[in-house]
This record gives structure tokens, sequence and C-alpha cells, in this order.
């Protein structure tokens, strides 16, 4: 695939990048390359190659999924200036 001077343009122009008119052949070439980089890699057999999540092998600790209150509400609201059965009272912003 190769890109001319008016889809370097377009790029530039969704990108919200201002190229110069002198800039845009160096752009062409950068972008062809890019391009040509992409199609050698959509070359390579992948088939059977599993996608890697990390580049060394672990297992993902997992707690098992409870529904509680934490326990803890008594403690979260000791601090607070004003509560009431576990919640944090705040003064009335809106009258």
């Amino acid at each position: 695939m190769s890109v001319d001077l008016a889809t370097v343009k377009r790029v530039a122009h969704l990108a919200r990048i201002a190229v110069p008119e002198a800039d845009l052949p160096k752009l062409q070439g950068e972008l062809n390359a890019i391009l040509g980089f992409v199609e050698q890699l959509n070359e390579v057999n992948v088939d059977g190659v599993e996608p890697m999540t990390s580049v060394t092998p672990m297992a993902i600790l997992q707690r098992e999924d409870v529904v509680n209150d934490g326990e803890i509400a008594n403690a979260i609201v000791a601090n607070a200036p004003a509560s009431e059965d576990n919640y944090f009272m705040v003064p009335k912003v809106i009258e």
C-alpha cells in the first residue's frame, strides 16, 4: 500500500496537524515506511499462537466474589462530625 500526497494532506487535516507544503513529501515517505512495516507484520504466520497478557507466565489470583457490607461501617463514620445509622450527616446546602 502506498500513500499519495492527497492522502497525506487528508490525514494531517483529520489529525488537526498543520503540515507545511515543503514537509509533505517527507511525511509521505514516513507514512509509507510505517505501512510497509505493518505489511511485513501481516506476513508473519501466527496460526496457533495464543495472545500474550504478560511476558512472564503468571496466574491471576482472584478472590471469591461475596457480597458483604465491609464490616467496618462503624470505623468509617467514627471520625465524621455527624453521623446517624452509619450514614454521614451533612448540612443542607439547598433551601
